[in-house]
């Protein structure tokens, strides 16, 4: 299957493609682990209720400083947010996939190397999924680890120190404090996630279709992929996933866009009928999820989950924004950066203002993917009525983004 690749202008834009159903939506802006639950507790609800509520709950981590909520979605004023943090535990089946990661010098602790900050507005509904840079340089706030001792405030550390920072059943608390204190915002619910679950998720649906604009090789973690379109499983996803110097620039700015490829093909696939329509397939997802499953004890409910699916039922594409939080390069180390807080401040404003996100940054042969041309038409027709020009907020250039509405392919620096 040939793929043409160009690079363009990703805005959002109206009737690209159709708008997504209510369980395709959250499967692609809450992640792998989480979008499993959801689908199960819709599709097998006998099965999965009762797993996830005692599953789930064993291991359910109280977020600080939550207020107390609405017991409806629709109730929240504002809307909601939901953290979700991947993390790289060395899990005894997959140490040996991570290298020195699990065995040499740096073994040992858990780091929270992919941070999404997913926020679902109040009606009507947008939804924008925030990804922050694991080599954010920021303060990470006072936390309680697992041994119930409280960790002193550190004024400038990388982000993906805060899961350790908490320890084993602080972390996930600590990371959204962390977060919160960035933003501003409210994090109602959280979830944790492994990256050994991803490999088992991929396997269990039998693979993801992944594009590449250009050939992938990395030494760093194994990854050899011609450019074109292929099915990656096993190892190959966990290494598609991890590659960092393989996709546009060798930045973990450039492994977040490919990282987001990744799960949106994945929610493709779990939406269409192959999968959803496959009991055995759908018992086997929900038994993978809920193994790799930490969640804060305001998610631990089966029916709020359903709320959440139910609350973003009607989004068409171009509302489902990905970006990367706006950055700069820290200027005490090249290999970090530190928040771009003018950008930053234009992004969370027209959050809050529930305005139509604009992303006017044109991707360059440094960045992580590319977008992918359709090759058959876009319709014509738009499922909502096109925004006036005072709903929409063009975001500055430095913001990194897309919306569902536009496809990309993976940037592999290998030119030839």
């Amino acid at each position: 299957m040939s793929t043409s690749v160009k690079r363009r202008q990703p805005v959002a834009r109206h009737g690209q493609l159709r708008s997504p159903s209510a369980v395709g939506q959250l499967l692609k802006i809450i992640g792998v682990v989480l979008a499993v639950v959801l689908v199960s507790g819709v599709g097998v609800a006998a099965y999965v209720v009762g797993g996830f509520t005692s599953t789930v709950n064993a291991n359910a981590v109280e977020l600080e400083g939550t207020k107390e909520l609405p017991p409806d979605i629709g109730a929240y004023p504002g809307g909601f947010d939901i953290l979700l943090a991947g993390v790289d535990t060395c899990e005894e089946k997959y140490a040996h996939l991570f290298g020195e990661r699990c065995t040499g010098k740096d073994a040992g602790g858990t780091l929270n190397d992919v941070n999404l900050l997913v926020h679902v507005s109040a009606e009507p509904r947008r939804v924008t999924a925030v990804s922050f840079p694991r080599d954010l340089m920021l303060p990470i706030p006072e936390c309680v680890d697992s041994n119930g001792d409280t960790k002193p405030a550190m004024s400038k550390q990388a982000l993906n120190v805060a899961y350790e920072h908490g320890g084993e059943k602080g972390g996930l608390n600590c990371v959204a404090k962390t977060i919160s204190q960035l933003t501003g915002e409210d994090i109602e619910f959280a979830a944790k996630v492994t990256f050994g679950g991803v490999i088992e998720i991929t396997d269990a649906i039998g693979g993801v279709e992944v594009c590449l604009a250009n050939p992938i090789k990395d030494r760093y973690t194994g990854l050899d992929m011609e450019a074109g379109t292929h099915t990656i499983q096993g190892v190959q996803a966990l290494q598609f996933l991890r590659t960092r110097h393989g996709v546009g620039d060798g930045s973990d700015l450039g492994r977040i866009g490919n990282q987001q490829q990744y799960m949106s093909s994945l929610a493709r696939k779990m939406i269409s009928s192959e999968v959803l329509g496959n009991v055995p397939v759908m018992l086997k997802l929900a038994d993978t999820g809920l193994s790799n499953l930490e969640a804060s004890t305001s998610l631990a409910d089966p029916m709020k989950i359903v709320q959440i699916a139910l609350a973003v039922k009607s989004v068409p594409f171009e509302d489902i924004v990905f970006v990367q939080y706006p950055t700069m390069e820290d200027p005490y180390d090249a290999n970090k950066v530190v928040p771009d807080e003018s950008a930053a401040t234009v992004l969370w404003d027209a959050i809050k203002a529930n305005k139509q996100l604009q992303i006017t940054h044109q991707n360059t042969e440094n960045e992580g993917v590319v977008v992918q041309e359709s090759e058959t038409p876009a319709p014509t027709a738009s499922a909502t009525a096109a925004p006036t020009p005072d709903d929409v907020v063009a975001l500055p250039d430095t913001i990194k983004g897309n919306s569902a509405a536009v496809q990309t392919c993976s940037n592999g620096n290998v030119r030839g």
